[in-house]
């Protein structure tokens, strides 16, 4: 049986949401002292090897680490990736029948069809179910009777680590910090 291993939630200094790291990586921030501060509730607590004392090594690491470093400065300016898994996450549903379906009964569908000069942005993509992306083909909205459930929009940085957060070992006050920024539609520029 494999466990889930534990996943970080890296800020930058001012408390920002960065990413997800893992444990072994907070783990080396520790270390080299550069965790400036923690939050959350939830501490994970990992044993080594022996030290020269004869002591088992350990290392406490809380769910929510800040760190002063500019990563956070460059996800504010840049949107986060575009992948069909997020993608399917924004949306939940196929944004043409409103049904649910499987990841793997889904497509990206440009709204603007790449044929006709649409870009792969979030702004220009939508869920789309198999059935309903062949229905549309390569032409536009107002050449079909199709319309959008929903206008795709571009998740902010603390959405987006929540739309990715799917199969991670996500704490509770992790969440909860995370949605305090994209609930809130606090503004990360």
């Amino acid at each position: 049986m494999t466990t889930m291993q534990p996943t970080i939630l890296k800020l930058d200094i001012s408390g920002l949401p960065v990413g997800w790291i893992t444990w072994q990586t907070a783990a080396v921030l520790y270390s080299r002292e550069r965790v400036r501060w923690e939050a959350g509730d939830t501490r994970f607590t990992f044993t080594g090897g022996v030290r020269g004392d004869g002591l088992r090594s350990s290392v406490s690491i809380s769910s929510i680490i800040a760190v002063p470093d500019k990563s956070g400065r460059y996800m504010k300016r840049a949107p986060p990736p575009l992948t069909n898994r997020a993608l399917f996450q924004r949306d939940g549903v196929c944004l043409y029948c409103g049904e649910r379906y499987p990841a793997s009964k889904l497509t990206m569908d440009h709204v603007i069809p790449k044929s006709r000069g649409g870009e792969t942005s979030w702004t220009n993509a939508a869920t789309a179910c198999k059935p309903c992306n062949t229905a549309k083909n390569d032409r536009l909205l107002s050449e079909t009777s199709m319309s959008l459930l929903a206008v795709p929009f571009v998740p902010d940085p603390a959405a987006y680590l929540l739309l990715i957060a799917s199969g991670r070992r996500i704490t509770a006050c992790q969440q909860s910090w995370l949605e305090s920024f994209a609930a809130k539609g606090k503004k990360l520029s």
